[in-house]
């Protein structure tokens, strides 16, 4: 007799023993079957293979799975030029280039970002409203919301070149219109660079704000906490104006663009602790429309385009670009932003964003 044959006698009666107690058991069970079947499965079959146990997930498993994930581009902050007409010391986006891609190409990378699930476009700069006194931000603008159909289209800018014609023409398709100000003291916004000559900062924000109730733009208020205003108290004034939101960001230093040699800025000098920021928030504990967001909320929940459409990474303390989406796509853009989706969504990321949903009294 073979070896095989061998191996294979004990298991042969071993189910015939099985069989005979399943047999047995009928009588008194309604369905022997299942237990019967449930024995016999115990048992290895002559010549199948065991199937073992999954192994457990390495962390080179984890870092592939990361590697091959790419985050959806809910929201979009395009900086689509550089060129700014106010010297912010602290500004994090300087002025490196002064290339601005054409504007049939920035519509073809926005319905690419459209196509792959954006929900709102934020367009920032530099100053906007320098290219074409307004009107390729306008253009884009009225691109996105009227053929794009996006629920959100929004705009940072510092307001200085704004003019009651640009609403008029765009105001319609806008739902955001976010003004940076960093201080009601314009001696304060000279020191951090905000000053233009004789022109007002803060009269022009508030003649801004009657323009966004005429035409029916959600009016939002940005600022940058720093050296030069951390101890100033903007109650009584951001209640006045009454913004949707009032976005509080912490003085943030990224390499080569406001730290480093090769950096345009030197923002060192405006750098608070997280405590002094802490002092500040608490200050303003009251404005129920304050939105702070500290270095470590800022840093990696951005998704980020710049004037080339490449998306920037700043997890390591600087900017490092994607290839631009135009070229390679998004999926293939995007695993490289260092975008963090779920500090995005901590930090509020996501909100009512659409005017039409705002229900807001102009």
């Amino acid at each position: 007799m073979s070896l095989g044959a061998l191996c294979r006698r004990p298991l042969a009666v071993a189910r015939a023993v099985l069989a005979a107690l399943c047999g047995r058991l009928g009588a008194l069970c309604w369905s022997p079957a299942p237990l019967y079947l449930s024995l016999l499965l115990l048992l290895p079959l002559p010549g199948r293979r065991r199937v073992s146990a999954p192994r457990p997930a390495t962390p080179a498993d984890t870092r592939r799975e990361r590697d091959d994930w790419s985050p959806t581009p809910t929201s979009v902050n395009y900086h689509f030029t550089r060129q700014c007409n106010y010297k912010c010391g602290f500004c994090f986006h300087t002025a490196k280039t002064s290339f601005v891609l054409p504007l049939e190409e920035a519509k073809r990378g926005l319905a690419m970002l459209k196509e792959a699930g954006m929900e709102k476009i934020n367009f920032s700069g530099g100053e906007p409203f320098l290219q074409d006194r307004g009107e390729f931000v306008g253009k884009l603008v009225q691109f996105c919301k009227q053929e794009l159909k996006l629920p959100s289209v929004s705009i940072v800018s510092n307001g200085s070149l704004i003019r009651e014609r640009w609403f008029k023409k765009y105001g319609e398709y806008l739902d955001i219109l976010a003004i940076s100000c960093d201080s009601f003291d314009e001696d304060v916004n000279v020191l951090i660079g905000r000053g233009q000559g004789k022109k007002s900062h803060v009269e022009n924000l508030h003649k801004l704000r009657q323009w966004c109730r005429e035409y029916a733009v959600a009016f939002k208020i940005n600022s940058v906490i720093n050296r030069f205003n951390v101890e100033e108290d903007m109650n009584e004034q951001i209640k006045a104006l009454n913004p949707v939101r009032w976005k509080v960001f912490q003085c943030l230093l990224i390499e080569g663009e406001n730290s480093g040699e090769d950096a345009l800025r030197e923002a060192e000098k405006f750098v608070i602790s997280d405590e002094d920021f802490e002092r500040f928030l608490d200050r303003h504990k009251d404005v129920s429309c304050l939105v702070p967001e500290s270095n470590q909320k800022m840093r990696d929940s951005y998704l980020i385009l710049d004037e080339y459409m490449r998306f920037l990474n700043c997890r390591n303390g600087r900017k490092e670009p994607s290839k631009s989406i135009l070229d390679v796509g998004i999926e293939a853009a995007i695993k490289f932003s260092g975008f963090d989706e779920k500090m995005f969504l901590k930090r509020g990321g996501k909100y009512v964003w659409s005017k039409a949903d705002m229900k807001l009294d102009w």
